[in-house]
């Protein structure tokens, strides 16, 4: 393995900028070094990276008045929560963020690139910044949104410090600019271990939880939540020494910071508790000016609603801005659900777990958009095949829902999209109570698509010749059928056993039967317990893998084909660069794995390795995977399907997996569980594949994903105005700095001001 490492090292030198190796000259001995310069390229952007304007401009045209003041007021909403992620991110972010605005706002990237110039920057320096620039305000902190690493500018750090120093920002302004500098500018370089990655404790980096806390302390905070029936989606938590106990805060997210009861919650949940021998404080007030500049723009969007179902939404989620309640957002969920087929369809809060370590703690996420339905049309008819196609599925009827709820599926094209990063289609809401028993809903993002399937042949890694030309011509297709399936029917399906707080079970307890063991179900989720809560840093990906099997599984139904319009041969290539972009998405996911510390960053991209593993595992020659030497005399690796296994090996593969991991999820069997996924997400140096190698090889060849530009939009009159932007890295800062030109003083001392209050906590 050592001397793998050394070897690529070696061949791939040259390939690095001088910025990346003048760091890496400090280290001792030669061979750590070589491995240091190799691995270091995570943590740049580079100068090409691909960089598209999102087009929504016909949606947006085709709205009526009142639906674009609508869309407006739900995106400013939106874009306003978005700024909680950079403090969600790292205790550097909201810095960071607040500098780039400063700098731009005074001088756009055209002109603050003579100042460049005149402080001795080269072209590639000035570019170098552009692009890291671009990447913190996409990814809304200086940690990748997929991957979780994180990336520093490509530029010497005294040439970043000459340019702020000659910017026109710092001459208006020099005590506060050198102020902000020098709060952030240490950490905004710094790639010291723990610091590389997101993470718990010794693992990396995060402000879910304060520097102090380890996963014992998430645990028991999690117990004290599900014992005061408390979601954590919309906390965080702090830690400290109170009267010689241990003394835990958890503060909830809202506009308010008084103790106050909420409309139908009775009693407040805020207050101190005694529990297992230490002190929790329930407060509320965590980004508090954001939340409340959240509440008041969907209280105005409200002015603009097209029925009492989008009014009632919006009152529920204020509420829970306001208050902290995720009960409030609950009940605002409750009427999006029932608001079938808007126009304009919007989801806002705390949703996605990802990046918690602990897996229980959602990201702020607020999206705008417009349906488009020749698109949409298409997911409905899949919608009213799903009761047909769900027995389909590998496990026994009472391992599925009582009833499948239809929800809506529609095809939509962003206008706003606002939080770490942008993806393909959603399946929400994620809360298990309301999935279970009232429904959900399923988009697909047809302009996020439409760019990320966009490839080009020689940016192509790891297939042959042949399988690239087909991956090109049947990648958006195929990509569509697997989000569709993935969403609706992986996501959508399964049933949970559970036993409630009076004692009642939603299953034939003496009747249902294990079908891997041929035993009684014997463990099943209590009470306050959920999926989240249960399986918690797995749980993402776990799920993620399990919808993803899904979608392989069924795509080889040919009524689900048909449905989008495949027959015959057409049909069986969807099918197989399907089955082909998910084995090579398995190799392209060793990228996110962290061989120090053992540990995944990426949920989806742990979940595709998994997968790669059980195809790999199956054997037959099914997938076949082979280390080489590229053209470029650099380490290569070839991936191979033998397309007509696909159909019999592989659709047993993927059965009787599926069935597992259903059975596992569905009897809340974490132990079970944990010791399945954990096996198949290890990766070594040992066995048929040395995959701790191949990481390597992916390293090299990887290629960074892309960035999106969104439009802003501006009430002019009686009116609102699309604005667009070039797709490339100027086009991306100008969005940023024109979208909080109104109050960007103000919003930017917010951001300082709530930065400040917890940067104490964070080592």
């Amino acid at each position: 393995m050592f001397r793998c490492n050394v070897i690529q090292g070696l061949r791939i030198w040259k390939s690095y900028k001088f910025s990346a190796v003048s760091v890496v000259l400090k280290r001792k001995p030669q061979a750590s070094r070589l491995l240091f310069t190799m691995v270091d390229s995570q943590y740049y952007l580079p100068n090409d990276i691909g960089i598209s304007a999102l087009d929504c401009t016909e949606a947006f045209r085709l709205l009526s008045p009142r639906e674009q003041l609508y869309a407006h007021y739900l995106s400013r909403s939106a874009w306003y929560g978005g700024l909680a992620v950079l403090l969600q991110t790292s205790p550097e972010s909201a810095s960071i963020f607040v500098l780039l605005q400063r700098l731009f706002r005074k001088q756009p990237p055209a002109q603050l690139g003579n100042v460049a110039t005149a402080a001795g920057l080269s072209p590639e320096e000035y570019q170098a910044f552009l692009v890291y620039a671009a990447g913190l305000y996409a990814n809304m902190g200086n940690y990748k949104s997929f991957g979780d690493t994180k990336f520093i500018p490509n530029l010497p750090k005294e040439n970043l410090k000459a340019l702020v120093w000659q910017s026109q920002a710092f001459q208006d302004s020099p005590s506060e600019m050198e102020a902000l500098w020098d709060s952030c500018s240490t950490l905004l370089f710094s790639l010291e271990d723990k610091q590389k990655q997101l993470g718990l404790g010794d693992k990396g980096i995060t402000t879910y939880f304060s520097g102090n806390c380890c996963l014992e302390d998430a645990e028991l905070a999690q117990r004290f939540l599900d014992s005061k029936n408390l979601s954590a989606y919309n906390t965080r938590l702090f830690k400290k020494k109170s009267e010689g106990k241990a003394s835990y805060e958890v503060r909830l997210a809202s506009a308010v910071q008084k103790d106050c009861a909420v409309d139908g919650e009775g009693e407040t949940s805020c207050g101190r508790y005694n529990f297992e021998d230490c002190v929790f404080t329930v407060s509320r007030g965590d980004y508090d000016h954001l939340m409340k500049k959240v509440s008041e723009n969907l209280e105005k969007a409200k002015d603009h609603a097209a029925n009492e179902n989008q009014k009632r939404m919006l009152e529920g989620y204020s509420r829970s801005f306001t208050f902290g309640s995720v009960e409030a957002h609950k009940e605002g969920s409750r009427f999006w659900i029932k608001d079938k087929g808007p126009i304009v369809e919007s989801y806002i809060g705390f949703i996605e777990s990802y990046r918690d370590p602990f897996g229980s703690r959602g990201e702020f996420e607020g999206f705008v958009a417009v349906v488009n339905k020749a698109m949409s049309e298409r997911f409905a008819k899949l919608v009213s095949s799903a009761e047909v196609l769900l027995p389909e599925l590998p496990w026994p009827k009472d391992f599925e829902k009582d009833r499948f709820l239809l929800p809506d599926f529609t095809s939509l094209d962003v206008l706003t999209f606002a939080g770490s990063g942008i993806p393909a289609g959603i399946n929400i809401p994620n809360y298990d109570d309301i999935r279970q028993s009232e429904g959900f809903k399923n988009v697909s993002l047809g302009n996020v698509l439409a760019v990320a399937c966009a490839t080009q042949k020689d940016k192509l890694t790891f297939l042959d010749e042949d399988d690239k030309d087909v991956y090109i011509k049947w990648k958006g297709p195929s990509f569509e059928v697997q989000v569709g399936l993935h969403e609706l029917l992986g996501h959508g399906s399964g049933k949970l056993f559970v036993q409630d707080e009076e004692g009642t079970f939603n299953f034939e307890q003496d009747n249902v039967r294990n079908p891997e063991t041929g035993e009684k179900i014997t463990t099943w989720y209590k009470g306050n317990e959920t999926w989240d809560s249960k399986f918690s840093t797995i749980s993402c990906s776990y799920e993620e893998c399990r919808a993803e099997c899904v979608g392989l599984y069924l795509c080889l139904n040919k009524h689900v084909l048909s449905i989008f319009g495949h027959e015959g041969q057409d049909a069986e290539e969807v099918v197989y660069v399907n089955w082909l972009n998910m084995v090579r998405a398995g190799l392209l996911g060793l990228e996110f794995y962290t061989s120090e510390s053992k540990s995944w960053r990426q949920a989806h991209m742990q979940a595709r390795f998994v997968i790669l593993r059980v195809l790999l595992e199956a054997g037959e020659g099914l997938v076949t995977l082979k280390e080489s030497t590229g053209k470029d005399g650099r380490p290569d690796a070839l991936i191979t399907l033998d397309r007509s296994k696909i159909h019999t090996v592989g659709k047993g593969a993927i059965e009787s997996f599926l069935c597992k991991l259903q059975v596992l999820k569905s009897t809340a069997d974490v132990e079970g569980g944990r010791a399945l996924y954990e096996r198949y997400s290890a990766v070594s140096d040992g066995g048929s594949h040395n995959f701790l190698c191949l990481r390597e090889t992916v390293l090299q060849r990887k290629e960074a994903r892309k960035m999106f530009v969104q439009a802003n939009t501006r009430v002019k009159g009686d009116s609102v105005e699309l604005v667009e932007y070039e797709g490339s890295a100027a086009g991306l800062i100008c969005s940023f700095t024109e979208r909080f030109a109104d109050d960007a003083e103000e919003v930017e001392a917010h951001l300082l001001e709530l930065n400040k209050r917890d940067a104490p906590c964070w080592f």
